[in-house]
């Protein structure tokens, strides 16, 4: 019976973000790991492996596949209450406890799952981008699993996406290269990264290195992508104040106008333990990235319980302009291209040229699909 890594790796296609070695081996470029992978060997997220000294990638599948909105991402400066067309495949770099898409990412990790075979459905860039076209979608973005490993994959239904008028996004813990950020420039609108923690014994727990995912948010910047940053909250993990406020810092040095969202922890996968994070510490943690300097910060995870924190407001006269419940939106007030009503304040981010057309979706109406 073949197992899912023999159905993964028919799956495959020669790769672009790598070089060749001596003696047959690569060197991978997908992620910040930068595997040396010899014949016949995987790197350390299992989907990219060394065939007679060609590196296999991911390719022609999908593990999940769903439209939702571009707020869940979360992208709060993009397109808001517009719906994304999100795509997954197998696999991830890092191996978090606290993983709330486990069954993508995680998989081969578990040599008993049997259930990342079930998840696999054939797919080509055009259907994927099909797809997205007839559920109103705006955009279309790589998330479930971590994009990077599978950038590829995400490159060429990108370059359909954007030959069809959509954005394209990642959403991903931010281990990247300059590599592999160069490759995906031409293609990418928007960059969403996971600032899991400013402690390197705490990535180093995850699969990561804490100067790496620094190093991305500047690079990502730089590049001119536009970028929201995620700190999930974990009780006793994370949430010291001289932590997230280290973390604000940094952000605020790098640009002040990055969106930076704390979202609640609640208890999942190997991570259960830890409460759920309150409200008091979602709220405190907001606080301290406006105290930081931070232009736009949001609480998640928690809807309803945070007030002001769900909206966007103006950075300069603190209108609430961008009205939010959860995922949901109330009201679009800003006027063409992200510009203040009141007091005529840019707010950076991926707005729409004419706001009649924010679609607004109310509480108990089914979205498109």
């Amino acid at each position: 019976m073949a197992t899912i890594a023999d159905v993964l790796d028919s799956l495959t296609v020669p790769g672009e973000l790598y070089e060749k070695l001596p003696d047959g081996a690569v060197r991978c470029f997908a992620c910040g790991h930068r595997c040396l992978i010899r014949p016949g060997r995987r790197g350390i997220c299992k989907v990219r492996f060394n065939q007679d000294g060609v590196l296999r990638v991911p390719w022609g599948y999908v593990a999940a596949l769903q439209v939702d909105p571009i707020e869940k991402k979360p992208f709060f400066h993009v397109l808001p209450g517009s719906d994304a067309l999100t795509f997954g495949m197998l696999g991830c770099d890092f191996h978090c406890d606290f993983c709330q898409n486990w069954l993508t990412s995680q998989t081969l990790r578990d040599p008993t799952a049997d259930y990342g075979a079930s998840l696999i459905r054939r797919a080509s860039p055009e259907q994927i981008v099909a797809y997205a076209l007839r559920s109103g979608a705006r955009a279309v973005v790589s998330s479930y699993n971590e994009p990077l490993i599978t950038s590829e994959w995400a490159v060429a239904i990108f370059k359909q996406a954007k030959q069809a008028g959509l954005l394209c996004g990642y959403v991903s813990n931010g281990n990247t290269t300059p590599e592999v950020l160069n490759y995906l420039r031409p293609y990418l609108d928007a960059y969403k990264i996971d600032l899991k923690s400013m402690q390197d014994k705490r990535y180093r727990e995850l699969g990561g290195v804490l100067q790496n995912v620094l190093d991305s948010i500047q690079r990502v910047h730089d590049l001119g992508l536009w970028l929201e940053v995620v700190t999930l909250i974990i009780p006793g993990f994370n949430d010291s104040p001289a932590e997230l406020m280290e973390a604000a810092r940094f952000l605020a040095s790098v640009s002040p106008d990055i969106p930076w969202h704390v979202t609640a922890f609640h208890p999942d996968y190997k991570m259960t333990d830890p409460p759920p994070t309150s409200v008091q510490t979602l709220i405190r943690a907001a606080e301290i990235g406006e105290e930081a300097g931070l232009r736009y910060v949001y609480a998640g995870n928690i809807p309803g319980y945070v007030g002001d924190y769900e909206s966007t407001r103006c950075p300069h006269c603190q209108t609430s302009l961008v009205k939010r419940t959860g995922y949901v939106l109330h009201a679009y007030d800003l006027g063409a291209d992200g510009v203040c009503p009141k007091c005529g304040t840019k707010l950076a981010g991926l707005w729409y040229a004419h706001p009649e057309d924010a679609p607004l979706h109310r509480p108990g109406v089914p979205r498109p699909l």
